[in-house]
């Protein structure tokens, strides 16, 4: 995804459905299924939206199911799916737990999704944090910051032009197999999630874009300062996407308590509101809508789409 021009917020959103953490979670959620998230992901390429996006887990250990849940759909598998029922939004991982994983079988199922797609992957990817999700699949969970930065060199490598890509690490090392598909994008976006010290200056030396975890709406310039000084340490003069995950919001006076934290009212009170995240150099930010069934989700998008982002 392109910066937008000067002034202009992008807006994407985190699926509903496939992942059901008790912290975001809505009640309806429990028993929705595919037929849901087609139209909401068709709600949201009708709507403007600039992505939607899906989590990665492999396994939940019993220690965190009751918080976490096990509801953690395939990140591939969901993306792939809803392309085929949309044209132009695009299709972003956050994040993608790519020390899980061979780069090589990452790069295979991310350039498919891209070359099926026609272009519309963003690969957002973080270095994961259940260390009984690394043990049983043979992952390096102690060293997995580490893994996640020569992982994302060994993506650059799988996801670029080259039919037979090479990549000479410490910990990876190939060349002469060939992948094709090739995927649609000349260059894959690559977006580092998380908000420690050592993901924000990964985000600054390797992506092309930041995509915070958590942080709260005034650490965001501090943040953003580090980044920008980072990434002209290192030289990389290429834009940085900057990314902030809102509050909860509601468009119009809800009947329903729809939480403290939750941004509601007009359209004008809640442009307001998110206009300060373009102020501080947020670039795009990422949504959340209360509600109590999928058409009140459906119905919070659309008019978000057609009455607040035009006043962003």
């Amino acid at each position: 995804m392109q910066i937008p021009p000067e002034g202009r917020l992008a807006y994407g959103m985190q699926l509903p459905v496939q992942s059901q953490s008790t912290l975001y979670a809505e009640a309806w959620e429990a028993d929705a299924g595919p037929d849901d998230l087609v139209k909401i992901a068709r709600t949201a390429d009708g709507s403007g939206f600039a992505y939607l996006a899906s989590c990665d887990h492999v396994a939940i250990p019993r220690r965190l199911a009751a918080a976490m849940s096990t509801v953690w759909y395939d990140p591939v598998a969901t993306l792939a799916f809803l392309a085929g029922v949309t044209e132009r939004v695009r299709l972003l991982s956050h994040v993608a737990v790519v020390g899980l994983r061979h780069p090589l079988a990452t790069a295979k199922q991310y350039a498919t999704l891209d070359h099926l797609s026609g272009g519309r992957l963003i690969l957002g990817v973080g270095a994961g944090h259940v260390q009984e999700e690394f043990e049983a699949l043979g992952a390096d969970f102690e060293r997995r910051g580490a893994v996640l930065d020569e992982s994302i060199d060994a993506l650059r490598a799988a996801l670029g032009p080259d039919e037979f890509p090479s990549h000479h690490g410490k910990l990876y090392d190939f060349e002469g197999l060939g992948q094709r598909p090739r995927p649609a994008q000349e260059r894959v976006p690559v977006w580092v999630g998380g908000s420690s010290p050592a993901a924000v200056r990964r985000a600054a030396v390797k992506g092309d874009g930041w995509l915070p975890q958590g942080d709260p709406r005034e650490r965001l310039p501090e943040q953003i300062a580090r980044l920008g000084r980072l990434r002209e340490e290192a030289g990389v003069g290429a834009p940085l996407t900057v990314g902030a995950i809102t509050e909860p919001l509601y468009v119009g006076q809800a009947s329903w308590d729809v939480g403290r934290r939750t941004v509601s009212g007009t359209p004008e009170v809640i442009a307001e509101s998110l206009r300060e995240y373009g102020a501080m150099g947020v670039h795009q930010i990422q949504v959340r809508f209360r509600s109590r069934s999928r058409s009140e989700l459906t119905d919070q998008m659309a008019a978000f789409g057609a009455e607040v982002a035009p006043l962003l």
